[in-house]
């Protein structure tokens, strides 16, 4: 029987993989969930203690901090939870031969490329929030040689804060928005990445470094929007803008395409389009 730690549990992630769990438990696995309440990760010697007294074979870490603009002005916590720790969990699960699954992002690359990302593309952050999870990526892989770095993108649920809940929000408030038309990725669907969390601890295989996981196909911002409105049938005015046009406190990557082909071959996951995964959603 496999003990899976989960920390960030409550989060929108965290909150897929439970749904996903509820829905086809896995075999053989038991699940602990933990957010800040239970097991702060931020404090290292609550860490050791927790790992003392519980004993895992993975730990998937969905715990972060995530507003992009807020961690300009926020380094010092940013860093804590994307970075430092990090560092206390993969020592800690290290100290029980635990594998670790660290989620990162597509804000580790600049977003200066016109081709999909690989996992040994140069990385050059933009931001403190990118930063900080670059920086976590390689506290994962110095203190624990049992690791999988999931970078993903613009991911979305129906739980927390993300971008389709924003919008359906917009739409019920406004008669016309302006969306950004000239960053482009692909959308995520939090629980198919989930999913691919499941596959790769039942798998066992012990194929360990990063790896990229998005929903096929690509778009801009604002035609995620114009999905999101066609979806849900919804009479709003949505307005192409440049991100000249559209200022925010952080940059964002302009291109941030990741290419799926080694999860895909690694584990045989197939990853459905983004459009595809936006109709699940409603």
């Amino acid at each position: 029987m496999k003990r899976i730690l989960v920390t960030g549990g409550d989060g929108q992630l965290g909150m897929s993989l439970r749904q996903k769990i509820k829905e086809k438990p896995p075999i053989d696995c038991t699940f602990v969930f933990t957010d800040v309440q239970e097991l702060d990760i931020m404090d290292e010697m609550f860490v050791k203690t927790y790992f003392y007294s519980n004993k895992f074979d993975y730990i998937v870490n969905c715990a972060a901090y995530t507003a992009v603009d807020k961690a300009e002005n926020d380094k010092e916590i940013a860093e804590k939870l994307n970075t430092y720790a990090v560092k206390y969990l993969a020592k800690a699960s290290a100290s029980q031969k635990a594998t670790l699954i660290q989620i990162s992002t597509d804000y580790v690359f600049s977003g200066e490329e016109s081709t999909p990302r690989k996992e040994d593309d140069p990385v050059s952050p933009l931001g403190v929030y990118g930063l900080t999870k670059l920086e976590g990526e390689k506290m994962a892989q110095k203190y624990n040689s049992k690791h999988y770095i999931l970078r993903t993108a613009w991911l979305y649920s129906p739980y927390g804060h993300n971008f389709v809940k924003t919008m359906l929000n917009l739409f019920d408030q406004k008669k016309e928005i302006s969306v950004v038309n000239d960053q482009i990725g692909s959308p995520t669907n939090a629980l198919d990445l989930a999913e691919t969390i499941l596959t790769i601890i039942q798998n066992d295989i012990e194929a360990y470094g990063i790896y990229h996981y998005s929903n096929e196909g690509e778009c801009s911002w604002f035609q995620f929007a114009d999905e999101i409105k066609k979806i849900s049938n919804s009479q709003i005015s949505i307005l192409p803008v440049s991100t000249d046009e559209y200022k925010t406190i952080a940059k964002r990557p302009k291109y941030s395409l990741l290419d799926k082909t080694k999860i895909k071959t690694t584990f045989g996951v197939s990853i459905p389009n983004w459009k595809e995964s936006l109709k699940n959603y409603f």
